[in-house]
């Protein structure tokens, strides 16, 4: 990308900012196939790439005020971006796979426990939600996004030691607030 380039994106994605709806169709225009190309090498599907491709354009324009556009325009973050939700999405294992054939062996109904895990993770989250800050970022840094004690740490910017006494609280509130649910749970694995 030429210096003019990354000029013009920095004034398309200032414009884009201020709520200029052509600016963004010109970034779009600009820098979508770039944007797909990487999901696709990342994801291997199609329609996953182009689920990831507009949520990436969709970031840029709601986030257009906050970007620093540099030397090689906005293309560099708009590949982080991409990069990420294709990782967010290969981790959490909910692609899609679609065949052209119907399965000759049929599936077993699974709507029911979908629907029962989904209402046990939303009373997780309304839980999680209820945490002290502190707490709910020790928790989600180190059981969801995987960091270890010492990552969780140094991105709070306190010690080991309090990164595990916050997890040890964070767990006790959780358990205290989920009792009904882990009887539920603990009652329907008895029944099965």
């Amino acid at each position: 990308m030429t210096g003019l380039e990354a000029n013009e994106d920095a004034a398309l994605v200032a414009a884009a900012a201020g709520g200029d709806a052509a600016a963004f169709r010109s970034l779009v225009d600009r820098h979508l196939s770039g944007v797909l190309a990487v999901a696709r090498r990342m994801l291997r599907d199609e329609a996953e790439a182009e689920d990831v491709a507009q949520e990436a354009l969709l970031r840029l324009w709601r986030s257009a005020d906050g970007i620093e556009v540099g030397p090689h325009g906005v293309k560099p973050w708009l590949r982080r971006v991409v990069s990420n939700l294709c990782v967010d999405r290969m981790r959490s294992g909910k692609r899609l796979t679609v065949v052209e054939e119907v399965p000759e062996r049929a599936e077993p109904a699974s709507q029911q426990t979908q629907m029962e895990a989904d209402e046990v993770s939303q009373r997780v989250d309304a839980a999680l939600k209820e945490l002290p800050d502190r707490q709910r970022t020790a928790l989600t840094l180190f059981h969801y996004e995987g960091l270890s004690q010492i990552e969780v740490g140094q991105i709070m910017g306190i010690t080991d030691e309090a990164v595990e006494s916050l997890l040890a609280r964070a767990r006790r509130n959780l358990k205290g607030a989920l009792r009904d649910e882990w009887r539920e749970l603990l009652s329907g694995q008895e029944q099965s």
